[in-house]
Parts: C-alpha cells; sequence; structure tokens
C-alpha cells in the first residue's frame, strides 16, 4: 500500500511539472525549434555525456582505492548500471544499484562503496557552487532589475547549500575518523533491540565509515575535488553546446547557473528527472537569458535526452550481460531500501 501510495505521488508530481513546463507553448513552435537547431552543436553536446561518464567513474574509482583498487572498467560499468536504474526508477534507485553491482566483480563491500556514493554527491555540491560562485560574482553581466529579485534568491540558495555540503562534508570527516567508534556506538542498540539486529546494525556502520576512508586522506580528498571541477566542467559544455545548438544567448560561464539549476531539478524524485529537469532549464533560460518558452522548451527536451540517453543505452547492455532487466534493478533497488542486500 505504501508503495502504491509513493507510485500515485511520484506520478502526480511528474504531471504538474510537465503541466507547468508546457503553460503557454506551442508544442509546434517547440518541434520546429528542435528541428531547425545545430547538429554540428548538438553532436558536441552529446559528445561531452560520454567524456563527464568516463571522468565520473575515473573519480569513484580514486575514491574507492583505499577499498580494494577496483578497475576503471567495473566502476565504469557500475556508474553506467546506476545511471541507467536512475534513469527508469524513482527515488534515484541507481544511486544504491550501483555500489551492489561493482560489489559482484570487485572485492569491495557494497555498504562500503555506498559511503562513497555519498561522498560524491557532496563533492558534486561542492564544486557546482565553485563554479556558480564564479559566474554569480565575478563572470555575470548585467541581468536587470526585472531579475533582479530571482538573481538574489539564487545567491541566497547557492549560498545556504555550501553552508550544507560543508557540514555534511564534517559529518562525514567525523565518521571515517574512527570506525570501530561508530560500530561500538552502534552496538548500544541492544539495550532496546534485539542482539542479532543491533549487531547487524553495528557490522553495517562499521562497513559505512570504513567506505569514507578517503575523507581521512586530506590529499586524497583535495584530489577528489579537483577532479570533480573537469567533471562539471564537461557537463557545462554540454549545456552551453545545446543552448548554442538553439541559439540561446547562454555564455559558456552562463552555462554555470543552468546547472546549478539543474542539479535542482535533478533531484525531484521522478523517474529520469521528468518535469523538474525541464521546469528549471525553462526558467533559466527565459528568466535569465531572454529565451522563448519554445527554444527553452525544446532545448531542455534534447537536453535531457543527452543526458540520458548514453548511461540507459550502456547500463541496460551491461545490465543484460549480467543477466538483470528492468525488474530485476527494481527489486534491488526495494531490497537495498529495505537493508536486506
Amino acid at each position: 500500500m505504501r508503495s502504491y501510495l509513493r507510485t500515485l505521488i511520484v506520478v502526480a508530481l511528474a504531471f504538474a511539472l510537465v503541466a507547468a513546463v508546457l503553460y503557454n507553448v506551442d508544442l509546434r513552435g517547440v518541434l520546429r525549434q528542435i528541428v531547425h537547431a545545430q547538429p554540428a552543436w548538438l553532436a558536441l553536446a552529446l559528445a561531452t555525456m560520454l567524456v563527464n561518464l568516463a571522468i565520473r567513474s575515473w573519480r569513484w574509482q580514486y575514491l574507492l582505492e583505499p577499498l580494494g583498487r577496483p578497475s576503471f572498467l567495473n566502476a565504469f560499468r557500475a556508474t553506467a548500471v546506476g545511471f541507467a536504474a536512475s534513469a527508469i526508477l524513482p527515488a534515484r534507485a541507481g544511486e544504491v544499484i550501483r555500489p551492489y553491482f561493482l560489489s559482484r566483480h570487485e572485492r569491495v563491500s557494497a555498504t562500503g562503496a555506498f559511503a562513497t556514493v555519498i561522498l560524491e554527491r557532496v563533492l558534486d555540491t561542492l564544486a557546482v557552487l565553485v563554479l556558480l560562485a564564479l559566474y554569480v560574482f565575478f563572470l555575470r553581466g548585467d541581468v536587470g532589475p526585472d531579475h533582479t529579485v530571482a538573481f538574489e534568491t539564487v545567491k541566497v540558495a547557492a549560498g545556504t547549500a555550501a553552508v550544507g555540503a560543508v557540514g555534511v562534508l564534517g559529518v562525514l570527516f567525523a565518521l571515517a575518523g574512527d570506525p570501530a567508534r561508530l560500530a561500538r556506538a552502534m552496538s548500544r542498540l541492544e539495550r532496546v533491540l534485539p542482539s542479532a539486529l543491533a549487531g547487524m546494525l553495528a557490522r553495517v556502520a562499521e562497513k559505512f565509515a570504513q567506505g569514507l576512508a578517503v575523507v581521512r586522506d586530506p590529499g586524497r580528498l583535495c584530489v577528489s575535488l579537483l577532479l570533480s571541477i573537469p567533471l562539471w566542467l564537461s557537463i557545462a559544455a554540454g549545456i552551453w553546446g545545446v543552448s548554442v545548438a538553439f541559439r540561446l544567448a547562454v555564455p559558456f560561464a552562463g552555462s554555470f547557473l543552468l546547472m546549478a539549476l539543474l542539479v535542482v531539478g535533478v533531484a525531484t524524485p521522478t523517474p529520469g528527472a521528468v518535469g523538474g529537469f525541464h521546469y528549471l532549464f525553462k526558467f533559466g533560460a527565459t528568466t535569465f537569458f531572454g529565451a522563448s518558452d519554445d527554444a527553452a522548451v525544446g532545448a531542455a527536451i534534447v537536453l535531457h535526452l543527452f543526458t540520458l540517453l548514453p548511461s540507459l543505452f550502456l547500463g541496460l547492455a551491461f545490465a543484460a550481460h549480467e543477466g538483470v532487466n528492468l525488474s530485476g534493478m527494481k527489486q534491488l533497488a526495494d531490497r537495498q531500501e529495505s537493508g536486506t542486500v
């Protein structure tokens, strides 16, 4: 019943967001914009999607080195499978499938690998905020009086997110400092829980903290953050390439602002971030760069497809090779969510 209700909420949210995207939009005009987009720039944008998938896998391999030194190929395969699952299933299911898929091929704890996925999200947030701050404070032009309030709202939200990301990084640092201490603290749950369950939670907590081993090495953590910059620059290049293909007046640095908005849109708990991605791209392109509704929606649709399709095709192919289909992915996500894997 709970799963059914959650599905209804997700579907309703997706429909509401799609309706907001299509409000005041001429669908034939959107189609014309897509047909007349410049193919060379679209090809460049599509290529960047494969580049950022490779860089993301390389960074994850580096984060995982203290746990078992996995190969780049296995990290790439697991990353593609995880992103494919997130594109199809709601609630970012790929984030829990990716570590488990890697653990099938490498001597790496799935729980420890999941800890590095959380660390990745923190590093991603920090990298996006660095690029956003670079644009907001140094590279932006005049946004005009009509857009001042919206721009100031973005600045406040970015500052709040930065504080939150640094806070989370501090918590992860504290957890990583002494994995055994965390396990001992969790074992005290025996006072209120059955000893077998408390023991299992203690072991999971210790493996999770061990997965944050990179945080205990400041040098490795700094390298991981530096690797996040080219990753997000390649994503920004893809956004800019699509914008240029649709003749939107978005400078390269302006893609940093659109990218930050899209990070929020991707967090929408709908399959493949449908609706949230498109709405926030449309909002950013029309509000800050004067794009027409039709061009902004057309660009959002194409950019979303480019964001999903490479990892979707690769991920499904890798999963099929392992005998895992869509139903198997969903079962895997449900079992991971309930803690039975």
